[in-house]
């Protein structure tokens, strides 16, 4: 069992374009009860002892208006950008390569994950440095249907969802893991929609911890407005 006083690096994606919010900029740059979103979610982390490092992966073209949405905390010292790449799972490792040698643990989050809270945080963390990688993770409540699309198609069976875990981030693990991961994918990355995804194929094991529904992903302007919701914000 790991140290639980190993730090953690943490890796933030930012350079998807945000097509399903609908605006034509970037969500992460909303305002969300009067602060951008990118900016809540960095300082969740940086308000952390046990956060050395913090990697934002952000697309060349908006890298210097993230920047500027991130705030005083663009100015820590623990904060550094880098270029994304053209996936998710590419951002990741052109992050990864970004941060210190001497970090042995890594955690992934999502940049538009702005209301995630230390509790979550730190039994996540915790798992991580317990069993060697672990992610939030909630029930899935609604009935899933197979069915090859686009719609309308015919239901081929319906999923049991008794087994069934909606992720949620961060997803935390070993440094060396991951790296290993990407040596070993057997899959082109477009085709990685989950971080932890890349262990798995690896033959890692993957550990779930109890997630939250206030750490919600802002996807759409109804997110955004949920979420102004969730902050006390009556002018969302």
């Amino acid at each position: 069992m790991a140290d639980q006083a190993d730090p953690f690096a943490v890796i933030i994606p930012a350079a998807g374009q945000s097509i399903r919010f609908g605006t034509g900029r970037s969500k992460l740059l909303e305002e969300l009860a009067g602060e951008p979103v990118v900016r809540r979610t960095v300082r969740a982390f940086l308000q952390r002892p046990d956060i050395k490092s913090v990697v934002i992966a952000a697309p060349t073209e908006s890298a210097d208006a993230l920047r500027t949405a991130v705030g005083e905390h663009a100015e820590d010292d623990r904060v550094r950008f880098c270029a994304g790449g053209a996936t998710r799972a590419e951002s990741v490792r052109h992050a990864l390569r970004e941060i210190p040698t001497d970090l042995r643990w890594i955690a992934v989050h999502d940049a538009a994950r702005p209301l995630v809270s230390q509790q979550l945080i730190g039994r996540t963390f915790d798992a991580a440095r317990r069993y060697g990688a672990a992610v939030p993770a909630l029930p899935v409540s609604v009935t899933i249907k197979e069915a090859q699309g686009p719609l309308p198609a015919k239901v081929l069976r319906t999923v049991p969802r008794q087994t069934l875990w909606a992720m949620q981030t961060p997803q935390a693990m070993r440094r060396d893991a991951l790296e290993s991961a990407y040596a070993k994918c057997p899959l082109p990355l477009e085709l990685i929609t989950d971080d932890v995804q890349l262990l798995e194929l690896a033959g890692f094991e993957v550990w779930l911890v109890e997630g939250e529904e206030g750490n919600l992903k802002i996807t759409t302007r109804a997110d955004l407005r949920v979420a102004g919701l969730m902050l006390g914000d009556v002018h969302s």
